[in-house]
């Protein structure tokens, strides 16, 4: 493995202005890269991938301390081959120049194309929880759109980084991608490189951060920050059909996923109903958390601040609900059993907060309207999961909650469709990436307009006359 970079801030800042030179030259060199050309840096992608799976899943798991190696293919390896292939797919009819319509009445004979272009270079800024997902499919896009690529991966994922540096020499050159390890300073230095686009996944927090260090680059950025996404289950939608869906979405990467349900609406007086079938599921899917099945939580800092979550909601008047039996939370392990959390109150930290791991609140509800009120005073979140058969409920629900995204009568499956854009709202983040909408992300959708051999414009040159008037008049009178 490749030792640590130098973690001297001088050092670090000319060794990152050092690789965005390189790849800006060959940017200027080669401004324009053709249909071709892409498709093969995104089958080279593909290859870095599928060539390396078993080592790919080795290191991610061994930054997890244990991570699942089913969620690891379901949700990074194939979920990024797929996502290739379908860039792959629709790459040359993204790349067509677009035709717009022309006022004919002004401008007879001109024509008005829009071109779209690459930028130069983009960064990419990783976090842990998916880095492989959210490395690759913004790469994916990247590439489409004809850039170069600099990627800064998490502190959290040292192995994966160390092993993606190593790798990426044989497939793609310098000059196209460069992944960087974080040493302590290398995202605040990558953060203030002038990037052409920089695209942030991670935290408010650091958002915030990211966002002020690439406005004095008047950088454009893409942030996708998370935040508490809620469900709500209507009573007519079937009980066991939603406990299954949500508690797999639960579970799954032991709750670290961006789009999670944070918390969820159950309809007043089926409370214990939920609670019982939840602990039926998670005794027949999950009965042990020492499962290599089921992933620890990334690090000790992250395990504390669940434990601390759960003792403060306890200590609220929180009624706390271990639906693994006799198991607890193993600091050893760092495996952390599912919780519901009943009785909560807005001091809590689990509910101020993104809770980020295998932890619920499950809030009674009457009417529609306490799930609108609660939502809407609250930071706009990256997900929603309306559960209900009935469509004017579900038309209520898209028309008066706003999020990043949507998924009815399921959870966390919206991101994995390729040909839906996905990004926050608000607090939750801006901009999109994935389909078409990513190609657009990280391309100049360029505007040309292209004047004809003769140009009506001549007569209404000044010293201006009757001419003049009488031609305005016309126009005039068309465009009313």
């Amino acid at each position: 493995m490749k030792p640590p970079q130098e973690s001297n801030p001088n050092v670090i800042a000319d060794d990152l202005g050092t690789r965005l030179q390189l790849q800006r030259k060959a940017y200027l060199a080669d401004p324009a890269p053709d249909y071709a050309q892409r498709k093969a840096d995104l089958l080279a992608l593909k290859r870095m991938i599928s060539d390396n799976i078993d080592a790919l899943i080795e290191a991610i798991n061994k930054d997890y301390g244990n991570r699942s190696r089913h969620e690891t293919l379901l949700a990074e390896i194939i979920l990024v081959l797929d996502g290739i292939h379908f860039a792959v797919k629709h790459l040359k009819r993204w790349m067509k120049t677009q035709h717009r319509q022309i006022d004919f009445t002004m401008y007879p004979g001109a024509r008005n194309r829009v071109i779209p272009q690459p930028l130069g270079v983009v960064g990419v800024i990783v976090p842990w929880n998916f880095p492989l997902q959210l490395g690759f499919v913004p790469l994916t896009y990247v590439f489409a759109a004809g850039n170069r690529a600099m990627v800064k991966m998490s502190e959290n994922s040292r192995h994966l980084t160390r092993l993606l540096i190593r790798l990426v020499p044989d497939y793609l050159p310098a000059d196209k991608l460069a992944f960087f390890e974080e040493t302590g300073e290398v995202g605040i230095q990558f953060s203030q490189l002038r990037f052409d686009h920089l695209i942030f996944t991670g935290s408010g927090a650091t958002g915030k951060a990211v966002m002020a260090a690439a406005a004095k680059n008047l950088t454009p950025v893409t942030l996708e920050l998370g935040g508490k996404s809620p469900a709500v289950i209507a009573p007519d939608y079937p009980m066991q059909t939603a406990v299954e869906r949500i508690m797999f979405a639960k579970q799954f990467n032991a709750g670290q996923v961006c789009v999670n349900v944070d918390y969820l609406f159950v309809p007043a007086g089926r409370i214990d109903e939920f609670v019982e079938a939840a602990r039926a599921w998670v005794g027949t899917h999950c009965p042990d958390i020492h499962s290599p099945d089921y992933t620890a939580i990334i690090d000790q800092k992250s395990f504390d601040r669940l434990t601390a979550s759960l003792a403060d909601a306890e200590q609220h008047g929180a009624t706390l609900v271990n639906l693994s039996k006799d198991q607890q939370p193993d600091p050893v392990a760092r495996k952390f059993p599912l919780h519901l959390v009943l009785n909560t109150t807005t001091d809590m930290l689990l509910v101020q907060r993104e809770i980020f791991g295998p932890i619920m609140p499950v809030i009674p509800y009457q009417e529609p309207q306490e799930v609108l009120d609660y939502i809407n005073q609250r930071d706009r979140p990256l997900a929603f999961y309306p559960f209900t058969k009935d469509r004017n409920l579900q038309t209520f629900y898209l028309d008066h909650v706003m999020s990043g995204g949507v998924c009815v009568n399921d959870a966390l499956l919206h991101p994995g469709q390729h040909d839906l854009p996905f990004g926050g709202v608000g607090a939750s983040g801006m901009g999109h990436y994935h389909g078409y909408e990513g190609f657009a992300t990280f391309s100049k959708l360029r505007p040309v307009f292209y004047q004809a051999r003769f140009s009506a414009l001549r007569f209404l040159w000044p010293p201006y006359g009757k001419l003049a008037d009488s031609m305005l008049s016309i126009i005039l009178k068309m465009k009313k």
